[in-house]
């Protein structure tokens, strides 16, 4: 390790890691990640946690890691030198939506982020989907699991706050494209969320929020936002090319102000998650800049944390093509915002 990073290291950690885990080195801090990490934190006091879906890329050489390795070593060893990146604050667990982790595996992630570093995990799809799925993806059979308060309770929520204690930043419940059955009922479906937040509010810790993803436009409705709201459950932003553009979801969010902003900058409009990491792979530049998607999303999350809210922002590689590269190009623009 180059002695920028060993010095980054050992501001952020007290002890180091047994070697296995630390083997994997993180890139040489840039100077102006420092810098824009610097002033993002003295403006927001800390508020503002930017960062990626995973981290398991190996195409990240020079952008979060010394060199390339293996994705698989990146997967089991790669936690702590994504949080030594200056910018890196967040990262969505999004392994936890396929298999729910339990809290030791919680716990052994926790101990390899310093302090102020906050997980958006997404609850497990056992409970978030309405259908269960064969390995392609389609729809089998009707999930009895769907959104039970006790499964979810057991299976997500106690294992995160156990595991991660106060690193538990935000408990997303990505519901998935819904059945008829479901989306054409909203009473049963507000019913049922209805039952799953009053399980899980109480055992919430007081710094730890709970939001809720859509990915069917039509659930875009005064209904539901007056029912987060009722909860204090966030929207979570999902830019994803199944919702409508940014602009398009801003009613969800001025309905259930005020609040913490939470985004998940999944996929880009008109794109697949195959065809995106066919055509933009390894993920080491910006292939397709969205600049209207990113350009809304500074202003909402600069004007929540103006409000002394806090803002959550994971983005995925195929929003534009390297998820680091657009954190920094948010990080960027964020440092320039007005007020």
């Amino acid at each position: 390790m180059n002695d920028a990073a060993s010095s980054l290291q050992s501001l952020l950690f007290d002890e180091p890691l047994p070697p296995a885990v630390a083997s994997v080195q993180p890139a040489p801090p840039d100077p102006e990640w420092l810098e824009l990490a610097q002033q993002l934190r003295e403006r927001w006091d800390g508020r503002l946690h930017l960062g990626t879906s995973s981290w398991n890329f190996s195409g990240w050489s020079g952008l979060v890691w010394a060199q390339a390795y293996p994705e698989a070593r990146l997967s089991r060893e790669g936690l702590l030198a994504y949080a030594a990146h200056p910018l890196l604050r967040t990262v969505s667990l999004d392994r936890a939506f396929y298999r729910p982790l339990d809290a030791a595996g919680y716990a052994g992630l926790a101990a390899q982020v310093p302090e102020e570093f906050r997980f958006v995990v997404k609850a497990a799809s056992l409970v978030s989907d309405a259908v269960q799925r064969d390995t392609g993806g389609r729809a089998e059979r009707s999930n009895p699991l769907f959104l039970d308060p006790g499964m979810a309770l057991e299976q997500c929520l106690r294992p995160a706050v156990e595991g991660l204690k106060d690193k538990l930043g935000v408990l997303v419940f990505q519901l998935s494209p819904l059945p008829p059955a479901w989306l054409h009922d909203p009473v049963r479906l507000e019913s049922q969320l209805e039952r799953l937040w009053q399980a899980l509010l109480p055992e919430l810790p007081a710094g730890s929020r709970l939001a809720l993803e859509l990915r069917d436009p039509e659930l875009l409705q005064p209904w539901m936002a007056a029912h987060l709201k009722a909860f204090g459950v966030r929207y979570c932003l999902g830019l994803h090319d199944r919702m409508p553009p940014i602009e398009r979801q801003l009613p969800m969010l001025r309905a259930t102000w005020p609040g913490d902003v939470v985004c998940r900058w999944n996929l880009q409009a008109g794109q697949s998650y195959a065809g995106a990491k066919d055509a933009w792979a390894p993920f080491d530049k910006l292939v397709a800049p969205d600049l209207p998607t990113r350009q809304g999303l500074v202003r909402v999350v600069a004007g929540t944390l103006a409000a002394g809210h806090q803002a959550f922002v994971t983005i995925n590689n195929k929003a534009e093509g390297s998820a680091p590269c657009s954190v920094l190009a948010l990080a960027r623009e964020l440092a320039a915002a007005p007020g």
